[in-house]
């Protein structure tokens, strides 16, 4: 597990402002828990000198869910990439059932959401021609637009452009699920993948005021240092990311990987609050909130 991993230890993390109303609610009974929406997120790795480095995104202050916080490319999934299937190389969605633990058509939904996020916000695009190659880079400004305005679907632009989506070169990591007391849930699967030849990550993003590509070791340490802020599975997957040596080695690690649903978890005991992710003791979040004060203030 992350806690057993070499390197920094990432600094007390402090209670967001609107979770213990949240938390409180929740526990009487007054909050009913929001479904959680699936999502998929890719950590983007490139080769670097002293090893591999992540794409992380800063999201705008501006945005309603993890505002501030460095993330990787990565949303919800878009109902037609279930309904609409665009040409497919690598692991079949039956396949990807198995590996995810969920049903054909909620793989493949998940796995579309994956690729067609990472090309909408980092402007890679894992799909090629064919089975065996990657489309050559070019500027996709207006297609990316025109997938994040939901004018266009995601395989519908493969059709259009004679893609097939190269489901070969994501790798499975995690599976993280937003604690019920959260007013924002996903259900959000994380993979890794490494960057193409002849591909370049986005540098300007609509959602971020900032990109970076970071060493985990980087990374971990800027956490601990309250220099990046980052959401528990953000951080989490950089400290599994620790040992690896290069891109390639974490699509190799990926294939031996559980994807055991991770979910925080809170407990109430007059007024102090204690938020755990099991197998994460490194997360936990442990402290007394009164019932007034301006740590209880909803946001």
């Amino acid at each position: 597990m992350a806690a057993n991993l070499p390197g920094p230890a990432p600094a007390a993390l402090p209670m967001p402002p609107g979770w213990p109303a949240r938390i409180r609610a929740l526990a009487a009974g007054e909050l009913t828990p929001v479904v959680p929406r699936p999502a998929a997120t890719v950590v983007l790795l490139r080769d670097g000198e002293a090893g591999p480095q992540a794409y992380l995104l800063r999201r705008r202050s501006s945005m309603a869910f993890a505002a501030g916080m460095y993330a990787y490319p990565g949303g919800g999934v878009d109902p037609r990439d279930a309904e609409a299937s665009p040409g497919w190389a690598g692991p079949s969605p039956e396949v990807w059932a198995t590996r995810l633990g969920v049903d054909p058509a909620t793989a493949q939904a998940v796995v579309c959401a994956a690729v067609r996020e990472t090309f909408e916000e980092a402007g890679v695009l894992l799909a090629g021609p064919d089975p065996h190659s990657i489309a050559p880079a070019r500027d996709w400004t207006a297609e990316r637009a025109a997938l994040e305005a939901h004018e266009l679907s995601f395989a519908d632009f493969c059709r259009e452009q004679g893609l097939v989506l190269r489901s070969d070169l994501l790798g499975g990591w995690a599976r993280w699920v937003t604690p019920a007391f959260e007013e924002r849930r996903y259900d959000t699967w994380f993979f890794v993948a490494a960057l193409p030849p002849g591909q370049r990550a986005a540098r300007d993003v609509g959602e971020a005021d900032r990109v970076a590509w970071l060493s985990p070791a980087e990374a971990v340490r800027g956490y601990g240092e309250g220099r990046y802020g980052m959401l528990p599975p953000t951080v989490s997957v950089l400290r599994e990311l620790l040992p690896v040596r290069t891109a390639r080695q974490a699509l190799e690690v990926a294939a031996a990987r559980t994807l055991t649903p991770v979910l925080g978890e809170a407990e109430l005991r007059g007024d102090r609050m204690t938020v755990r992710w099991s197998g994460y003791e490194e997360l936990t979040i442990d402290g007394h909130y009164p019932e007034e004060g301006p740590a209880d203030d909803p946001r």
